[in-house]
């Protein structure tokens, strides 16, 4: 086993020396090794992908579709994925010029991130948020402005993104908004973002905005602030959460034609193109696999309302989420604000795996995330054993 030079040891990258490992999977692998633990920490639907579109990934295969794609992806899949925006954003965006197929949508973010911003850049971010952007952000030379929304719902408001614009002046260059919301299952009423498109436009800025759980959206119609504000707006999606394709690693970004020839450049250079076998699946997953999500959102719908009435009666304290598939839970007063202890303690007492709160920044601290993507006997097991820990610790 060869070890580093020494003298090599200090030759890093100092960004990304600074910048903590992903605390989400981090947690998840520290606790993992616990005899008999039931896990409610990731979010990866435990649900198959759709048999017609695993068709298409194994004909992909049969067929030999093997070579290098166009680097954007597909235009196939690029012409599906405008279909499918025009259908849902009523937005027209052109395969040729205005959408990019990703690895995933975290290489989405990543390469939307590298392609806006300068050292010196501000991207203001509402907290609780899934922890990759700040990382994203702060990467570039960019400040990631952390704005904790705990004490508005979970939600920013146009006010409030006002005195925050207001404090931090023209470096700001980009808002990252991501609804419905990792952690909280939050999401913004269609006013809400009317009132958010009016400050953004106002202020020139870029709107980022991750959309990869909008097709599981429960009790209120789902709203896109692309569709509010085309001209700013980078729309970030794929396929991992409505398609239960995580292992597939497809997203998109779309967006005006000036910036997506800017960040197809550096997508290119990240990961010259994306899997064929995979776009295949997704070409097949949004031109006939429009009712997939439907049967997916229902089993979700009733997981997290069992989920929520029990963790209520335990005496947790949660917004009920509008969509995703995820539970942010107010850890107990006696506790205060150490989510990273109370976590540890259900974990190893209790046997079930959650996500400490303060992996998602300022206003997390003092929570959980509970996963319910988990399978319906995984759930019922992790409820029991829940309610006898809270029943024990009083």
């Amino acid at each position: 086993m060869p070890k580093l030079q020494a003298e090599l040891s200090t030759v890093v990258n100092s960004r990304l020396a600074a910048v903590p490992p992903a605390q989400i999977r981090a947690f998840d692998e520290e606790i993992s090794a616990i005899p008999g633990l039931v896990k409610l920490t990731l979010g990866e639907p435990d649900f198959a992908v759709p048999e017609h579109v695993k068709e298409a990934a194994i004909n992909s295969i049969k067929d030999d579709d093997s070579h290098y794609s166009a680097s954007k992806g597909k235009i196939e899949l690029r012409q599906a994925i405008s279909k499918d925006l025009e259908r849902s954003r009523h937005v027209h965006y052109d395969p040729a010029t205005e959408i990019v197929v990703t690895v995933g949508a975290t290489e989405a973010v990543t390469a939307t991130t590298f392609a806006m911003l300068n050292p010196g850049d501000k991207v203001i971010i509402p907290t609780p948020a899934f922890s990759l952007y700040f990382p994203s952000v702060s990467l570039t030379g960019a400040e990631p402005v952390k704005v904790d929304t705990s004490d508005e719902g979970f939600l920013l408001s146009a006010e409030r993104l006002e005195e925050v614009l207001k404090k931090e002046g023209t470096a700001v260059k980009a808002v990252l908004l991501n609804y419905p919301n990792n952690p909280t299952g939050r999401s913004y009423r269609k006013e809400e973002l009317e009132a958010l498109a009016k400050v953004i436009q106002k202020h020139h800025l870029y709107a980022i905005v991750d959309e990869i759980y909008s097709s599981l959206m429960y009790d209120q119609p789902f709203h896109s602030l692309a569709t509010l504000l085309p001209e700013q707006t980078v729309l970030i999606s794929g396929l991992s959460k409505s398609h239960a394709m995580t292992g597939y690693r497809l997203g998109y970004v779309a967006g005006p034609a000036d910036f997506i020839a800017t960040m197809s450049k550096m997508h290119s250079f990240m990961v010259t193109a994306p899997n064929d076998t995979a776009q295949a699946a997704a070409i097949e997953a949004l031109e006939n696999g429009s009712d997939d999500p439907q049967v997916f959102k229902q089993e979700y719908r009733q997981r997290r309302d069992k989920l929520a009435n029990a963790m209520r009666k335990m005496g947790f304290e949660i917004a009920l989420p509008d969509g995703a598939f995820y539970i942010f839970a107010k850890i107990p007063a006696q506790f205060g604000d150490d989510d990273m202890a109370f976590a540890r303690k259900v974990a190893h007492e209790a046997k079930v795996g959650v996500i400490p709160g303060n992996a998602f920044g300022p206003g997390g601290e003092g929570h959980i995330r509970l996963s319910y993507a988990a399978a319906d006997a995984v759930i019922d097991t992790a409820i029991e054993r829940l309610q006898n820990f809270m029943k024990n610790l009083e």
